[in-house]
């Protein structure tokens, strides 16, 4: 990439040795995808106009046609972005000092095939460098220039959540008419309202940074309990980002696997709540803000199965100067191409199994101990390109994913895994 028009920071949240105090700003913006999944079924019933209102009051227009669709299953493809702003401001709780700027920390992209057989979360890391397109500032229509290699976490800030969603069209070459932005207040609520999230833990979590202590075994997360959890980088993995996020896709698949189950669907008081936690705590696209709509997303995605709903993370390597990190060509390719041909994802064995450094472990396995944490070089997020080995393949309607490709089907069963970087 060219040089960038704005500063380059080191990095803190690369999968890098842990630096001192950083801001955790992390937000669980995946829980926003509980309300796609089911917020609408039960809501004419109990308190249509109520939550209609809401959700049409905090609404953004981002272009794009607002028109309801009949309800039923949304037709044919759908590209949905999920962003989490760390602003404070209006916020009911205490999350820590406002670090002086509002950061899109969680980026989100959800896809659902045309057919409505499969479905694809990608995570972007935070620290991405990516090329900023012209964006309108949303507070007076002016058009801002274009930026060329800055951090996507500043996107929000410098355009509003439509030139978040105009990079990552830009980045992926994908079509993303749907959009949601959550806050803080709003990840606790939706996870109270759905009762809590079931999170197993591999190894104790203790990071003094979020106050986030947890003992190795399954704790039902909710309130800010469960936001600190999706909050920590010291407590989990090597600390990075990059293990941040295969920890939160241990909350995501967990709670996918809630919500599609028949105590949850047929619960009329928590779908309301969920449906209120996101009307009062989320500003949508006017392409979304409508209950129809999402209703309509919620049937597109009931018929797909847990193993054919990945969450995955977007592919990055470390820039040369380690401030950050960036697109790894190649596996990237690999990976978007894949999405957007509609085929099922199958990542690499390795991935399913304990990995040093790794955020996240399946059920009943153990990451290795007494090694070193592995070096920026020896890394996932910082690997150049796949080794031959690693090349993809395609057989049928599947590609197989290079093994620099992480992530984990919302039907595996995972754990967190703990560490000692944590503590002050």
């Amino acid at each position: 990439m060219a040089g960038p028009q704005r500063f380059r920071p080191l990095a803190r949240h690369g999968r890098l040795p842990t630096p001192g105090l950083a801001s955790f700003v992390l937000k669980a913006l995946g829980l926003a995808l509980a309300v796609l999944l089911v917020s609408g079924v039960s809501i004419a019933a109990v308190a249509y106009g109520r939550v209609a209102a809401q959700i049409d009051a905090n609404k953004v227009d981002l272009g794009g046609s607002g028109a309801v669709p009949s309800i039923g299953a949304h037709s044919g493809t759908v590209n949905l972005l999920l962003v989490g702003s760390d602003s404070r401001n209006g916020q009911k709780g205490h999350y820590g000092e406002n670090p002086g700027s509002t950061l899109n920390d969680v980026n989100i992209l959800l896809h659902i095939s045309q057919d409505h057989t499969k479905a694809e979360a990608i995570s972007f890391p935070r620290d991405l460098y990516v090329d900023v397109p012209a964006c309108r500032d949303p507070s007076n229509g002016r058009l801002l220039p274009p930026e060329t290699s800055v951090k996507i976490n500043t996107t929000l800030e410098y355009g509003g959540v439509g030139c978040t969603r105009d990079t990552i069209q830009r980045l992926t070459g994908m079509q993303i008419p749907y959009v949601g932005l959550i806050s803080f207040d709003g990840v606790v609520e939706m996870s109270n309202a759905v009762g809590g999230v079931p999170v197993c833990v591999a190894s104790p979590i203790n990071d003094d940074y979020t106050d986030l202590h947890l003992t190795k075994g399954v704790h039902v997360l909710q309130g800010t309990t469960a936001l600190k959890f999706l909050r920590t980088r010291h407590g989990v993995g090597d600390g990075s980002d990059v293990t941040r996020i295969s920890s939160q896709q241990v909350f995501l698949s967990a709670l996918v696997r809630k919500m599609k189950s028949t105590s949850t669907l047929t619960d009329v008081t928590k779908l309301y709540g969920l449906a209120t936690a996101a009307a009062d705590s989320m500003t949508l696209s006017t392409t979304l803000a409508n209950v129809d709509t999402m209703v309509s997303i919620a049937e597109a995605l009931a018929p797909i199965s847990l193993s054919k709903f990945v969450l995955v993370q977007y592919p990055t390597k470390l820039t040369l100067d380690g401030s950050g990190l960036e697109p790894n060509t190649e596996p990237d390719k690999v990976l978007i191409d894949a999405v957007k041909g509609d085929k099922t994802l199958r990542l690499a064995a390795k991935q399913k199994g304990a990995t040093e450094g790794s955020g996240s472990v399946v059920q009943g396995q153990m990451p290795s101990t007494g090694s070193p944490s592995p070096s920026p070089s020896a890394s996932a997020s910082s690997s150049p390109s796949p080794s031959p080995s690693s090349s993809p393949s395609s057989s049928g309607d599947g590609v197989d994913l290079p093994d620099t490709v992480t992530g984990q089907t919302a039907g595996e069963q995972t754990c967190s895994v703990g560490n000692d970087l944590g503590r002050r």
